[in-house]
């Protein structure tokens, strides 16, 4: 499968559509198989499929307070 990579430039723009805060970008493998752009503040992660984020958040997963403990705790150390 063809994939490309999310650019900097983007990844610098983008925000959460709910709370309004930065994206922290999860590569593949950091949170399951997918690349995902997470936000801490609102705990929704956003899909990328084939380099294109789904900003939409009614597609986003909205991760529950103890699962998003463990991700930021992941994130921390790497």
């Amino acid at each position: 499968m063809w994939t490309m990579e999310l650019s900097p430039e983007l990844l610098a723009i983008l925000v959460c559509p709910e709370s309004k805060e930065p994206l922290v970008h999860l590569p593949p493998g950091t949170d399951g198989p997918g690349e995902y752009l997470y936000c801490p503040a609102s705990r929704l992660k956003y899909r990328v499929d084939d380099g294109i984020p789904v900003m939409l958040v009614e597609e986003a997963e909205r991760l529950d307070e103890s699962a998003a403990e463990a991700l930021s705790r992941r994130l921390a150390a790497r």
